[in-house]
């Protein structure tokens, strides 16, 4: 296939273009100038530059591409670049669709997020589903993913904790630490967006894309430490009554690690049930801990 890929740079897009190229199939990826020295090597791989947010400057570049994957997002805001979520989910997603349509492609994949939904307490769950929206309102042969917590090597999250555990001698939790993740290997996200390319019967889907293990916070800090050949990682909880006011008056300094979003997102949880990617895709889901084996290296 002559595939059509947004956010072809990042961290899912790096695995899914090695998964994509492995296949044979051949990639137009679209990139910011200057960035595509972050994407993998392969002659597969063409990289095109062109404004996300201009439908006339896109419409060229997807005649003739047999399925477009769409994986632009952004985990965090920052306004006065132009970097928000109602910019970066909803409208991109809707100029994009809009030009698809107008090429003649029909099948598209789309990357969303577990959470999303209209009545999300967070903007970013809430630009996520309006994305969604647009997407299931289309004509097109349409599959949606929502992922719990990806990670690999060159993640940010699960890396970030590793630090924390090797660095301090008390490891920070948010409230009790109970809130629950269900981490997902990056390889395999990607894995999903290859074989849905095949699978007639993905059409139509929002796969919930998650990993073996549902862990609270603190059963994830334990294992990751467990990776790391320690015996034990020593907690000191947070109280949310402090750190609720505290994240929303440092949030808007770039280098603080957190904003109100994420520790929202953090504490309602993201599990869900992966029956249906799983067997629709050919996947088995992987226990997190067997996923580590790259903190061993860093």
């Amino acid at each position: 296939m002559d595939i059509f890929i947004t956010g072809a740079s990042g961290f899912v897009g790096r695995a899914l273009c090695r998964k994509l190229t492995e296949k044979g199939h051949h990639l137009c990826c679209l990139v910011r100038p200057g960035s595509e020295e972050r994407l993998i090597s392969s002659e597969q791989i063409r990289p095109l530059h062109a404004d996300l947010f201009s439908r006339e400057q896109l419409i060229p570049l997807l005649e003739n591409v047999d399925a477009v994957i769409h994986l632009v997002g952004i985990i965090r805001q920052f306004p006065r670049r132009q970097i928000t979520f109602e910019r970066l989910h909803d409208q991109a997603t809707a100029t994009l669709v809009s030009a698809i349509r107008h090429a003649g492609v029909k099948r598209y994949l789309h990357m969303s997020a577990n959470g999303s939904r209209a009545n999300a307490h967070s903007a970013y769950h809430r630009t996520k589903w309006r994305a969604e929206e647009t997407v299931r309102s289309s004509d097109l042969d349409w599959t949606i993913f929502r992922p719990s917590l990806i990670y690999g090597a060159e993640d940010q999250f699960i890396t970030m904790i590793s630090g924390l555990i090797r660095k301090l001698p008390l490891v920070p939790v948010m409230g009790d630490g109970e809130y629950r993740l269900q981490p997902v290997p990056v390889e395999q996200v990607a894995a999903g967006f290859a074989a849905a390319l095949e699978q007639p019967q993905a059409i139509g889907k929002t796969y919930f894309c998650g990993g073996k293990d549902c862990l609270s916070y603190n059963q994830l800090l334990d294992l990751v430490a467990t990776a790391l050949g320690k015996k034990r990682v020593h907690k000191i909880s947070q109280p949310l009554f402090l750190m609720r006011p505290l994240v929303a008056l440092l949030q808007h300094i770039p280098l603080f690690p957190m904003t109100s979003d994420q520790l929202q997102m953090l504490l309602e949880g993201n599990c869900g049930d992966t029956t249906d990617w799983s067997a629709d895709l050919g996947l088995e889901p992987a226990p997190f801990a067997q996923g580590l084996e790259y903190l061993k290296t860093e």
